[in-house]
């Protein structure tokens, strides 16, 4: 955190040291929440940087995961409110995104994990 941060101050040029610079940049789409469908689509996609957005059952969504790989804290979570049918959805997949704090990623998947047990998988598109 700290030589990202030198880094950037300094206008250098360093490693990617969050999960987009370790196999995880890129769209995911969510297979499960807790171990079962989410009923409804959302996707999570990673940029260089930190930059974290996708889609939302409802919604579209954009914040920040600057954590160090293997950790994962998604941040500063903003999207639009278009109201639709699967909002329930929407809001157990946004809470359980930003309950997230660790992240493997295993070829075509990515494992997010909490303290609690819970996880989210997705898959590449």
């Amino acid at each position: 955190m700290v030589a990202g941060l030198l880094c950037t101050a300094l206008g250098l040029l360093c490693p990617d040291e969050t999960l987009a610079g370790h196999g995880g940049g890129g769209e995911w789409r969510l297979e499960t929440l807790d171990g079962a469908p989410l009923g409804a689509q959302a996707t999570l996609s990673l940029g260089p940087g930190g930059a974290l957005s996708g889609r939302a059952p409802c919604n579209a969504f954009s914040g920040r995961q600057t954590a160090p790989y293997p950790w994962f804290e998604a941040s500063a979570l903003a999207a639009t409110r278009r109201a639709c049918p699967a909002l329930d959805a929407e809001a157990r997949f946004l809470a359980a995104l930003e309950a997230m704090t660790e992240a493997e990623v295993l070829g075509g998947v990515l494992v997010l994990r909490n303290r609690d047990g819970g996880e989210m998988l997705f898959r590449r598109p």
